[in-house]
């Protein structure tokens, strides 16, 4: 897992767009992309955008997905290796492997405002899968693993709030099923890549370890 060292919000202004990494307050008018549109440092408002090498615009996706996904580059390499043993588009694997740690499903179910909350929550073993605990953010899970919060852990304030909230507005994502009664989600299918809900140019990634 990788820790990201600093302010989230230059990442964002890094990159442009929004990679929402802290939860609520990326939708907000806190938000820095809205407040401050341009990039961090003292030439950013000033110096403009200047061009990107093809080399750079390939590094730059790529440090974009390793920052949503909240991964080191040493796991980014073991996920695109998992990609190339799966037949298809290797951009749209890697994709699905990376949606299916178990932390962003936990974070996809709605059970936490980032994937940075959703790996704090999971590391402090408050979920199990297939009925046994499992505190590994990294853990990828595949179809027909149900993710569920410890029936020890539902009482807690966190849980009970977060619970009367997903009753009333559930996490509309094709591939995951989830029961807010019980507080637990089941893979049902592969990722879907229209719901992902952030552009990364996938073939700039893999041409970037292509080279």
């Amino acid at each position: 897992m990788a820790k990201i060292q600093g302010s989230k919000c230059k990442l964002c202004r890094r990159a442009g767009e929004k990679l929402f990494l802290k939860g609520e307050r990326c939708a907000s008018p806190k938000c820095a992309l809205v407040r401050k549109s341009y990039p961090p440092g003292v030439h950013g408002k000033s110096g403009g955008v200047k061009g990107l090498s093809e080399f750079g615009k390939q590094l730059k996706e790529k440090q974009k997905l390793k920052r949503i996904y909240g991964i080191s580059e040493r796991q980014l390499r073991r996920y695109l290796e998992i990609a190339r043993k799966k037949r298809g588009v290797l951009g749209d694997n890697l994709l699905t492997v990376l949606e299916n740690r178990l932390d962003n499903i936990v974070y996809r179910l709605g059970m936490a405002d980032s994937r940075t909350q959703a790996r704090q929550l999971v590391s402090h073993s408050l979920f199990q899968v297939n009925g046994r605990p499992l505190n590994i953010p990294s853990a990828l899970l595949k179809i027909g693993d149900v993710v569920a919060v410890k029936d020890t852990k539902k009482e807690k304030k966190y849980f009970k709030e977060l619970q009367a909230v997903l009753k009333k507005d559930l996490p509309k994502i094709s591939w995951l099923d989830f029961n807010p009664e019980k507080m637990e989600g089941k893979v049902v299918a592969n990722p879907n890549k229209d719901e992902i809900g952030f552009k990364v140019d996938m073939a700039m990634v893999i041409e970037f370890y292509s080279r």
